[in-house]
């Protein structure tokens, strides 16, 4: 099969077409001939070197794909060939071919295209394991998306607005704050120029926001805790602006406020079986209804992959970024 793979680790040019052996699926996997695949932040860092495969993945790029069951697993109970999924993968989307866990896969929504469908996976499967499992946002509470016009950001905007929930974020650019707005975000703040606590605070009329979900850290974390409102939870996901930052701990005991974070990749597919299940009967219901869509910023061949690499590290996108096969 044709695939993309990285030579080395370094920049968008060692992303290289390649030929590779199609996948056989274990028992309880299914084989996907992939239509399309989405582009990911960890995709970045894993041909950057700053990512590492775990060691019973591919060790081709790739966490979410959209296609057609080409073969099940001697176990397979939930699909059959010819149904079309979407799926996060635990590696290897990059390619013609990709295997998954059948417990790992989703029903492409009605009315979605493939490309469309393979802007999902990793995002949803995210931000529904951060916000509304680790951050525990209730009903009638505020969230704040730090990037909100990142994949994840249009994901969680849209998401919890659908949900019931207020949502604010930050972004960049006055172009990119007003495209929140325009996905559900009540308020967005633009963080070169505004100082998104005073922001926050307004909005919330001194309060805060109950939960914050934040793939900054860095600089941002001290003023993230004044942003949050008493019993309030930070949930990272990445830390774009520094791993490393000011704690002060006074403040997190006397307000009562909670730090957590998770990475999903090396999570049990068990785990992350309970994910899409959570999502197919949450979430799935409302995309059908056109109530979240999916935010398309850019497509590549796969053989562009590298072009992909370099628009997601310009910052310039405003949604997914997504390989055609």
């Amino acid at each position: 099969m044709h695939a993309v793979q990285i030579e080395k680790p370094g920049g968008p040019e060692v992303l290289r077409p390649a030929e590779r052996p199609r996948p056989e699926p274990r028992p309880h996997e299914i084989l996907v001939k992939v239509a399309a695949a989405g582009v990911n932040r960890p995709d970045v860092l894993q041909r950057m070197g700053l990512y590492a495969v775990p060691p019973d993945a591919s060790d081709l790029p790739g966490l979410e794909i959209a296609g057609e069951v080409a073969a099940c697993g001697s176990a397979v109970t939930r699909w059959k060939i010819g149904d079309q999924v979407c799926a996060l993968t635990h590696g290897g989307g990059y390619a013609e071919y990709c295997v998954t866990p059948e417990v790992q896969a989703l029903p492409v929504p009605r009315g979605l295209s493939m490309v469309e469908a393979a802007s999902l996976p990793e995002t949803f499967f995210t931000v529904w394991s951060n916000v509304f499992d680790r951050g525990r946002l209730a009903p009638g509470e505020t969230l704040l998306v730090q990037g909100g016009t990142s994949g994840i950001g249009v994901t969680a905007i849209q998401m919890a607005k659908a949900m019931g929930n207020r949502v604010f974020a930050t972004a960049g650019t006055d172009e990119k704050c007003a495209a929140c707005v325009k996905l559900g975000a009540a308020e967005a703040f633009n963080y070169k120029s505004q100082d998104f606590v005073v922001g926050v605070k307004a909005a919330t009329g001194g309060k805060g926001v109950d939960v914050i979900l934040d793939m900054a850290a860095g600089d941002f974390v001290p003023r993230e805790l004044k942003a949050l409102a008493d019993d309030g939870r930070l949930v990272f996901i990445a830390f774009l602006r520094g791993a490393k930052t000011e704690l002060d701990v006074n403040e997190l005991m006397r307000r009562r406020l909670t730090i957590t974070g998770s990475t999903l990749r090396p999570r049990p597919v068990e785990f992350k079986g309970a994910i899409a299940a959570s999502l197919r009967s949450r979430i799935w219901p409302l995309i059908e209804a056109g109530k979240i869509k999916p935010v398309i910023y850019q497509t590549f061949p796969l053989a562009q992959a590298s072009e992909a690499h370099k628009l997601m590290e310009s910052s310039l996108h405003i949604g997914k970024i997504v390989l055609t096969v």
